[in-house]
């Protein structure tokens, strides 16, 4: 059994596969805690790595090393990788196809845009022809062995994107996933257009989508949900109540333990967990 496999027979199971978008080792951390899928997420890495918006600063090397450092501590995790547009070459996507695959990614997602790109929920988006897409698309399928790999389109243009998602889905793609899809009725549109092909669905707060229970996106047909950014920003929120609080405190610390807050022996035992010799990766693949 491969990573792949493991995250393609999820997918085929009944009801939504959730999976959670995480920025840094420590957010996966305590997202392991809760879920046993990952959304490595391209917004969040830009944030947490370069501190920049996610309109394509990411650079390869950086994504296939937090991967690497996310598969050796968690080894049971779905880890879907977020590509971007295979960092525009189609022989750069194939190669980085490749090297997440051999490290233990489960899947990849690789969008239309073309440059300069956007967040999916952001305006402004422009997508490359469908044909120059389906090209790269299909060198990547070609590359990979066992990997699921999400077929994406950013259209914006209500025929383009009908049109865009039918021909993702005659592919051999895994998955279909249209970003920044407005409306349940939309969603419902893109789900008889794709067939019988697995459906995500991206949520992102602030975004474009309808913000939707799994039980709802069971119930329209979505295979998948990923959340790209509660992590992120949730520690934002978290980080900037207390240091407002420290501040009004005049420095002195809260009380940690036993108050709820988190101090130096609670992050130590949630870290230890990550300790590569308390894995056994077989078992996780087996599980």
């Amino acid at each position: 059994m491969t990573y792949g496999n493991v995250l393609r027979q999820e997918i085929k199971a009944s009801g939504t596969t959730p999976l959670i978008g995480i920025y840094d080792m420590y957010s996966a951390s305590v997202a392991a805690q809760h879920y046993n899928g990952f959304f490595v997420s391209g917004f969040g890495f830009a944030a947490s790595y370069y501190g920049l918006p996610d309109i394509g600063f990411i650079a390869w090397p950086d994504m296939v090393a937090f991967v690497e450092r996310l598969r050796g501590a968690f080894p049971r995790q779905h880890l879907l990788v977020d590509i971007d547009d295979g960092y525009v070459d189609p022989e750069v996507a194939c190669h980085v196809v490749q090297r997440l695959e051999r490290i233990g990614a489960s899947g990849v997602i690789l969008e239309d845009q073309k440059r300069p790109r956007r967040c999916g929920h952001a305006d402004g988006k422009q997508v490359l022809p469908l044909e120059e897409y389906l090209e790269k698309l299909e060198l990547v399928l070609a590359s990979r062995t066992d990997l699921v790999v999400v077929a994406r389109t950013d259209a914006t243009e209500e025929a383009d994107i009908l049109r865009r998602a039918a021909a993702l889905a005659e592919t051999d793609a895994d998955v279909v996933l249209v970003d920044g899809v407005r409306s349940v009725d939309w969603i419902k549109r893109i789900r008889r257009v794709v067939g019988d092909k697995p459906l995500l669905f991206n949520q992102i707060a602030g975004g474009k989508s309808p913000r939707l229970s799994l039980t709802e996106l069971t119930e329209l047909g979505v295979d998948v949900a990923i959340y790209s950014t509660p992590c992120l920003f949730a520690a934002h929120r978290a980080m900037d109540t207390a240091l407002a609080e420290l501040q009004f405190a005049d420095g002195r610390l809260p009380e940690a333990g036993d108050t709820g807050e988190v101090g130096v022996r609670e992050s130590t035992e949630l870290l230890e967990l990550n300790i590569s010799r308390h894995h056994d990766v077989r078992e996780a693949l087996s599980a």
